[in-house]
Formats: structure tokens, sequence, C-alpha cells
């Protein structure tokens, strides 16, 4: 399974950079592996002694709650021991460089690094340059693939197919890493994707990835069966790039009004944090169309099928 950038790469290696490179294929097998480990939620004993004796290092350069929690519980269900760095507390204050910090954690014996970066590319430079397995969760406006998977998942447990389905993002699509890799993810797929998003939020050439681009919501939400809803991203921009969050909640906010005229049965997703009441009304956010609360607990069952194929012990035995 190609997980790294490289091309032509094995099931054999060890980081999950990005999506762009994986192809159907590879799609397709992590989610038909995720059902086995969301099983484990049901038991009594939520465990698993697939990493028994392996250490993770959650490295995280911007704030999280999801994705770095997600992660940990991921990681301590494979019984595996988990370390948090507070960066605002470590030597990275202190001037110390990425690849030192790596170092000086896969000196420590850290078998896996889980890093979220506001640069892009900086899980690749550690990948380069340690042995340890390096996952990306999130660097800058590149990707977060953990996420594009759980998404892919959420869509395939509850339409039980990709291919054909009719897949929009609405929100700040050129700031949002999100929605790269849901991109790159439907699209191999099958899925025909959209967005729909003020001109100035969408990035050049976003239709050379098989996308089509909607400034109209109410055009863009007819017959959808899927609407990914992107939260407004006002920290990353560094100008203002509409000209109120009035006239955008007036243009873009999915309302129960702008609900009623997709499928009856659409998904209402959203990677979060939610802005309510800007990108999305509580009462879409709460109603029977919206599988957001179900996102996050498929995110833990993927991110230990990520675990799981990185692992040391997956790779020996697919090679036997």
């Amino acid at each position: 399974m190609t997980f790294t950038r490289e091309h032509g790469m094995s099931l054999n290696c060890k980081d999950l950079l990005g999506l762009e490179h994986l192809d159907k294929k590879d799609l397709q097998t992590i989610l038909n592996s995720v059902k086995p480990f969301k099983s484990l939620f049901t038991r009594s004993v939520k465990k698993a002694p697939t990493l028994i004796g392996k250490t993770i290092v959650t490295l995280f350069y911007e704030p999280s709650t999801r994705t770095r929690t997600s992660f940990e519980i991921a990681a301590k269900r494979l019984s595996a021991d988990v370390v948090n760095v507070a960066i605002d507390t470590s030597s990275v204050v202190k001037g110390e460089s990425l690849i030192d910090t790596g170092k000086t954690l896969e000196a420590m014996k850290a078998d896996y690094i889980i890093i979220r970066h506001s640069l892009a590319g900086a899980p690749d430079i550690l990948a380069r340059n340690l042995n340890a397995s390096i996952i990306n969760a999130g660097d800058g406006f590149h990707e977060h693939p953990t996420q594009g998977l759980l998404d892919l998942y959420t869509i395939y447990e509850k339409k039980k197919k990709i291919e054909g389905l009719k897949v929009l993002l609405v929100g700040d699509i050129l700031h949002s890493r999100v929605a790269k890799s849901n991109i790159w993810a439907l699209t191999k797929m099958g899925a025909k994707v959209a967005v729909a998003s003020p001109p100035t939020l969408i990035p050049a050439n976003i239709e050379d990835l098989g996308v089509k681009v909607y400034y109209n919501l109410d055009e863009a939400v007819k017959k959808a069966d899927v609407v990914n809803i992107l939260r407004i991203q006002l920290e990353r921009q560094k100008e203002n790039l509409f000209p109120s969050v009035h006239e955008y909640i007036e243009l873009y906010q999915l309302t129960k009004e702008r609900l009623a005229m997709a499928r009856r049965d659409v998904l209402i997703m959203h990677p979060g944090p939610m802005n309510r009441g800007i990108e999305i009304s509580s009462d879409v956010a709460d109603s029977p169309n919206a599988v957001i609360n179900e996102q996050v607990t498929n995110g833990i069952a993927v991110r230990m099928a990520v675990l799981y194929f990185l692992s040391p012990e997956r790779k020996d035995a697919s090679s036997n």
C-alpha cells in the first residue's frame, strides 16, 4: 500500500504523509479494514494487543482537540504507550529545529511520531530523516490524510458505496487541508465532487482535479448526496477574503431551507470544530441527516487501521 509520497512503494512502507498518491485499491483496502476495528468498540474491554510495547508520540505544533485525542485513544486501544509533547513547554521554544526534535524523540525509542504543523511538508521532512513511522495529522494548507480517510469511511458506511455519489464541499476550500485530502480520496473512488464557496476562497485551477465549482450554494446543493461543511478559517487568512461574516452567512451557511434542496437522505458532515450559526445552522447540525458525531467515532477506528498498517508486525506478516 502506497502510504508515502514516492511512487512504487509496497505495502511495507512506514509513513502516511498524504492521500494524493494512494490509488483506488489502496483506499478500498483501508475502508475494508476499518469495520473490524470499529467492532472492538462494542466489547466490554475495548483493547487489542496489536501495538503492545510500541511508543507513539503526538507532536502538535498547532492546537487540536479531536485529532490529537482520537489518535491517543486509537493508540491506547491498540495497547501502545502514548506520549504527548507540549510544544509551548518543549525545547522548540528555545529554538530547537524540527529535525532535532524528531531525532531526540527517536533516540527515546519512539516508534511512531504523529505530527501536526503549520508548514506544508513538515511531516515529509521528518519521514526523510527518521526511521520512526511518521503520520501527518495536518500540515499547513496541504493535507489532513486521516480526516480524509474517516470522511471517506463515514460516507462508505452510510451509503454503501462511493462511486457515482455527488459530494459537495462547502466553505474555505483555499485554506482547508481537509478539502484537499477529501478531493484526492473521493475522486479516486469515483465520486462526483463539487465545491461551493466565494471566489476568493477557491484555489486556482481546482477544476484540473476533476472538481466542479459553484459560487451559488442554492444551485450546488441540488441533488447532493453528501454535503461536507468546512470551517471558515479566519486564523489562517492573511487578509479579508469576503466582505463580512454576515454576508457569508447569508450566502453560504447551510440552513434548513437549503438542506431541503438536497436529496432527502443527504448526509451532512463537518470535520469540526463547528462555528454554529456561521457555516452551519444549529438545526442542520443537529438534524437526523447529520453524521458529525459519527465522524468522530469513525476517526478512532480509521486511525487504528492506519497505525496497524504501519506497524512492523503488519509489514513482517505481509512479507511472509
